[in-house]
């Protein structure tokens, strides 16, 4: 049996089953309700059944169907509740198992990328994989030098299943609408659909993970596992244990959740300063709690794993990101307003109220106001329902809004880790960060000294 279901007829038809299989089954709680069970009890079930098939479909399919999946996740928090809960641990699961490919299907692409002789670089090799994601799953091991590796084996055939999937599933995104209330599915499908021969070149990833561990090589509270080896098909990186974030989000303690929301701030805002390249899959499959943080063995460190999608970016974040945050905290509308239409957020046939712009955003960076802020899934859904309700201002608002191309992975990126903050109900000092890292958004200095730099 293969491995990765590569025939474009077999995997349109599994993805064709899922809106099918959700109208069955809205007939199978009607049936239900003739019967006299209560409504909120089919619902709930029928919301389970659901739940189920979808990861069964994009777990197995893997490829851009599981991609879709784990992206869905990070937005898990901003679903009513009635809606998030069954869905909650399907969608989680994705973000840390799928369905392995055979042993000999792994051996047969290890010999190929890296010769007959193979086990030769190697120790030790686990057959059973330790993690499975969308176009490859892990493997550990210990390097012939005896240092503990994960070695990445991409799936064979998984560009031609990236694509069918991310065609198939645009195609019925409309039908998918309801699994996710308040988020645009067509735009989250053509933009992963954009990234994939970048993710599927694992020279390139192994060149943005090598950057990101000399930079943070001896950063107290980010690790970042070295490239070890890498060929075609296949990633050989150093091995880091922990705690996986969905473990965290799940069952850690308050203070674990803290600690893995601060870190995980600070890498994003803190990244594309330091190495001019912004990590661009922040689902919680991808991030470690590790011990032995700046306070000692009980003090946490964050390891972040999956470079294969990042946004190059080398003058750091945009610097308009800041200043238009900046602005809005200090409420000066028209000076927003007018550094939107400057960088194409406002488009020129359309005219705005630069108040009703201010206060659109400003419940939105909320976060950055106050010192310490606790994002809770609460707050992400009265955020969704603000902008997704078709009568309130913000939702007509937002329609006229534009998103310019160089902004899109940056805004999904921003959404998504905020999502994942939601989900771990953390306490963070985000302004901090901000202050830190983002370019623009503290006040320029007095030019002073650049204007005696350039006389001389």
């Amino acid at each position: 049996m293969s491995d990765l279901p590569r025939k474009a007829v077999t995997r349109t038809a599994k993805l064709a089953a899922l809106p099918l299989g959700f109208a069955g089954r809205a007939t199978w709680g009607l049936g239900k309700r003739i019967v006299g069970e209560s409504a909120e009890i089919v619902g709930r079930e029928l919301q389970q059944r659901t739940a189920d098939q979808l990861f069964k479909v994009l777990g197995e399919l893997k490829g851009g169907a599981m991609k879709f999946g784990q992206a869905l996740s990070v937005f898990e928090s901003a679903l009513p509740e009635e809606v998030a809960g069954p869905y909650r641990a399907a969608l989680t699961k994705l973000q840390e198992a799928a369905p392995p490919m055979p042993t000999r299907t792994v051996h047969t692409v290890l010999e190929e990328r890296l010769g007959a002789d193979w086990r030769q670089l190697f120790a030790e090799f686990d057959d059973k994989p330790s993690a499975a994601a969308s176009i490859g799953q892990v493997h550990r091991a210990v390097w012939h030098d005896g240092r503990e590796v994960a070695v990445k084996v991409q799936y064979p055939g998984a560009g031609e299943a990236l694509l069918s999937d991310l065609n198939q599933l645009g195609r019925f995104a409309r039908l998918l609408g309801p699994l996710v209330p308040g988020i645009d599915i067509k735009p989250l499908i053509n933009e992963l659909r954009d990234r994939v021969s970048e993710e599927l070149d694992y020279g390139l990833e192994a060149q943005a993970q090598q950057a990101h561990a000399e930079e943070f090589a001896d950063d107290p509270d980010v690790v970042v596992p070295a490239v070890v080896h890498q060929g075609e098909q296949v990633l050989v990186t150093e091995w880091i244990d922990g705690v996986p974030l969905s473990e965290v989000i799940a069952d850690g303690t308050q203070e674990q959740r803290d600690r893995a929301g601060q870190l995980l701030a600070r890498f994003l805002f803190s990244g594309p300063a330091r190495t001019g390249l912004l990590h661009a899959d922040p689902h919680p499959g991808n991030f470690r709690l590790l011990p032995g943080g700046p306070d000692g063995e009980e003090d946490w460190r964050l390891g972040v794993l999956d470079f294969g999608t990042v946004d190059r970016l080398p003058g750091g974040l945009p610097e308009t990101i800041g200043a238009s945050l900046r602005m809005t905290l200090e409420g000066d509308a028209e000076a927003v307003y007018e550094l939107l239409r400057t960088e194409g957020f406002v488009k020129d046939s359309i005219e705005l109220d630069p108040d009703a712009v201010l206060d659109y955003l400003l419940p939105i960076i909320e976060p950055a106001v106050v010192d310490e802020f606790t994002f809770t899934r609460s707050w992400m859904r009265s955020q969704a329902a603000r902008i997704a309700d078709p009568r309130s201002p913000a939702h007509q608002l937002g329609k006229q809004l534009n998103l310019p191309p160089a902004y899109l992975l940056i805004h999904r990126v921003t959404l998504s880790t905020i999502g994942v903050l939601c989900q771990l109900g953390a306490a963070v000092r985000l302004r901090e960060e901000l202050e830190e890292w983002l370019p623009g958004f503290l006040p320029e200095e007095d030019g002073g000294e650049e204007e005696s730099a350039a006389e001389a």
